[in-house]
């Protein structure tokens, strides 16, 4: 079996849990199969890259892209399965079954429905992407949903897609490159040169700035953290000048009002993000949409306890009470989610020995049910069920 699998984002330029996920599958995935992997950004030796019609250069966005699909849709001519991610590659994948006569297989990793704020970064492009995701969804052979909570999001989204069509393979971690670590890579530490205590109680949080990962609300929440605490933000690639302005405030007036914020604003590499993410007491997401959320398996797989909001696919990764908590969302109530997420941090901060047993829990956890090797070999047999 020959897969074209579909994707924006791909090693080196990985920015998002879409990434990671068709990363991790790729590399499991051709144990069981051939995998060519067609992608966009810069040139690499380890994919098909395609790039935007440069007839279209200054044009908005989601046109660009859909150029970039058009090529990428030739390009997998040799295909028996095409398998895209996100509404990027939507219209790749749909076109490459129409155009080669094979299946089409769609990963929701999210949907533009439930991201209006998206029309901030796009403009009238989200109005585009929205239609490209819905015909991609609608028309697919088959839709793998993250989550159980995604496939529930999947099918009252889209009414016309026969459930019996969304199967759930939920994302994964790699254990063996996310792992508790008591020293700092390459003998230098992050912290320490951030001037972090190490003797305080350290949150941190690891995420891109944009409405859907809920840093506004952290920020807010920070003011009424315990003294003690330090923030370790990390956090950058704003979706829009707007948002990058906001949160910069934010911090700024947090600043202000507290010692022991940091903020990390560039892409760090993974052995720092997993320095930080093991000297964390608690990781913090406090996401307003998540259909999994890989960033808290990646914490949970570093022995630290997770402060979560209750929203999407969260509660089938982050088990409350027992590796972290869950904190209710509701975009009625800002002001009430705020307070609740720092009086639940401030809670398990203040218990270390009930952080520590979250934290060993969530490590199980990692290990125990959520190996890329069992998503993979569930992914093929999603393939073969829409191989007639």
């Amino acid at each position: 079996m020959r897969v074209a699998m579909m994707t924006r984002e791909y090693p080196p330029e990985v920015y998002g849990g879409a990434g990671v996920h068709v990363t991790e599958l790729v590399r499991h995935l051709r144990d069981l199969a051939t995998v060519d992997v067609h992608c966009m950004g810069a040139d690499r030796e380890t994919a098909h890259v395609y790039a935007p019609d440069p007839e279209l250069a200054g044009a908005n966005a989601a046109i660009t892209t859909l150029s970039a699909d058009l090529r990428m849709a030739v390009g997998a001519a040799d295909a028996d399965i095409v398998h895209s991610h996100t509404w990027y590659t939507g219209l790749a994948g749909h076109l490459a079954a129409e155009l080669h006569g094979v299946p089409h297989i769609l990963t929701a990793h999210s949907l533009e429905p439930s991201r209006p704020w998206k029309a901030e970064q796009l403009g009238g492009g989200y109005r585009v992407s929205s239609w490209v995701e819905r015909n991609a969804v609608e028309y697919a052979d088959a839709v793998i949903a993250v989550s159980s909570g995604m496939r529930t999001d999947v099918c009252n989204t889209y009414a016309r897609l026969d459930p019996e069509r969304v199967h759930v393979v939920r994302n994964g971690i790699d254990t063996t490159q996310w792992y508790p670590v008591d020293e700092p890579f390459a003998g230098e530490s992050t912290l320490t040169a951030l001037g972090v205590d190490p003797d305080r109680p350290i949150v941190a949080f690891v995420g891109r700035i944009t409405r859907q990962k809920g840093v506004a609300h952290l920020v807010a929440a920070a003011h009424r953290f315990d003294p003690d605490i330090q923030l370790v933000l990390c956090a950058g690639a704003p979706d829009t000048p707007e948002i990058g302005a906001e949160i910069e405030a934010a911090v700024d007036e947090l600043s202000a009002a507290r010692s022991g914020v940091y903020w990390i604003r560039e892409m760090l590499p993974l052995p720092r993000i997993r320095e930080i993410l093991s000297a964390a007491t608690v990781f913090v997401c406090p996401s307003v949409y998540e259909p999994l959320g890989i960033v808290n398996l990646e914490a949970m797989a570093c022995s630290t306890a997770v402060v979560a909001s209750e929203v999407g696919g969260i509660p089938e990764v982050v088990r409350d009470e027992v590796t972290g908590r869950l904190v209710p969302y509701d975009p009625v109530e800002p002001r009430a989610f705020e307070e609740s997420l720092a009086d639940t941090v401030n809670a398990v901060v203040a218990d270390t020995a009930t952080a520590a047993a979250m934290g060993a829990a969530g490590r199980d956890r990692a290990e125990a049910e959520f190996s890329w090797g069992s998503i993979a070999e569930q992914t093929l047999a999603v393939y073969r069920s829409t191989l007639h």
